[in-house]
């Protein structure tokens, strides 16, 4: 009887309150985030809406339905559609954002810890950086002109992107896609990160000198320092080639891996990952890692960190026993 009171409650709450629709909510800000030219945020808002879309068989729902039972539902459905950890949290972050603006906006009722049991946080079993030694041949091949001719010349300027990102910090694709020439001043590099809005200050080497100008043929007009763009900045045009390049990338990248004779997987991630991995080994801070990144905060960078953090306790137990092993055998 107590249950049908509080049911009764709720039902009268929701009567009251305006009407909006979760799926017509997402199209709503999607058309918002185009607006301002937030392509990137717009596509993920896009692929998160079709998602549950055809999860709910293409049906709307008031936000008094947006449960933790219906939440779990559709994480169990991405999971078997082979969605990976990560991309189910993004999914649910846009799902969060959505109910959070809808509370803000009179549209929902406020329920604690809605999210609370499905995940939301960003996985970081997977390594995904290169070896030493891996990144280190690729370096050396690079600055070896005789080096060229050994492969596709689409996959030689490939390697060379490929180790100019290293070089560079391990800098975003996106980032590099944008960068401008007006961003080089002497041997400085001065950008700020697309995702963050962080100004950052990269020292150029001389590989990194000698890469940017091997790499860097645009046309004397353009104000991009590489080939990937030719749209103004901002446009929905420059999105689409940004995208296009991103995947030419990817796809050259998995072609060079041949080449390189690596078990590891590459994609524009990877040299990221293995930027900060190596600055790991070096035993630099990770505090100076994220700055150097541009991370939005230390615990971005831990979790690229974590699955090598994992790996030193294991080493560490490891010697423990042995020395333990070790001191027994003398007694």
């Amino acid at each position: 009887m107590i249950f049908i009171k509080k049911r009764v409650i709720v039902f009268k709450k929701h009567s009251i309150m305006k009407q909006k629709l979760l799926l017509e909510m997402l199209s709503t800000t999607i058309q918002e985030l185009r607006a301002n030219g937030q392509w990137g945020t717009a596509h993920v808002y896009r692929s998160a809406r079709n998602s549950f879309s055809t999860f709910n068989n293409n049906k709307d729902i008031p936000f008094y339905k947006l449960d933790p039972n219906l939440l779990k539902s559709f994480e169990i459905y991405l999971r078997q559609r082979k969605c990976s950890w990560n991309t189910v949290s993004t999914y649910m972050k846009v799902l969060r954002a959505i109910y959070n603006r809808a509370v803000d906006n009179g549209y929902a009722l406020y329920v604690p810890r809605l999210f609370k049991h499905v995940h939301t946080s960003v996985c970081a079993d997977q390594r995904r950086a290169l070896e030493v030694s891996d990144i280190g041949n690729l370096l050396c091949e690079t600055e070896k002109a005789s080096s060229c001719g050994s492969l596709p010349i689409e996959l030689q300027t490939t390697k060379n992107i490929f180790a100019l990102m290293f070089l560079l910090r391990g800098i975003p694709f996106v980032d590099l896609a944008y960068l401008r020439k007006a961003d080089i001043q002497g041997n400085t590099l001065k950008y700020r990160r697309r995702k963050t809005g962080r100004l950052l200050t990269v020292m150029l080497t001389p590989d990194a000198i000698k890469l940017i100008r091997i790499v860097a043929k645009t046309k004397p007009e353009s104000p991009y320092l590489f080939p990937f763009l030719s749209s103004p900045e901002g446009t929905e045009a420059a999105y689409h080639e940004y995208q296009s390049s991103l995947r030419m990338f990817n796809y050259r990248l998995s072609r060079l891996k041949k080449y390189m004779k690596t078990a590891a997987h590459l994609s524009s991630y990877t040299i990221r990952h293995t930027w900060a991995t190596m600055a790991y080994y070096c035993e630099i801070h990770p505090g100076i890692i994220s700055e150097a990144m541009g991370h939005s905060s230390i615990k971005v960078t831990e979790t690229y960190l974590k699955p090598f953090q994992n790996e030193k306790i294991d080493n560490a137990n490891s010697q423990v026993i042995s020395y333990v092993k070790e001191y027994a055998s003398i007694v």
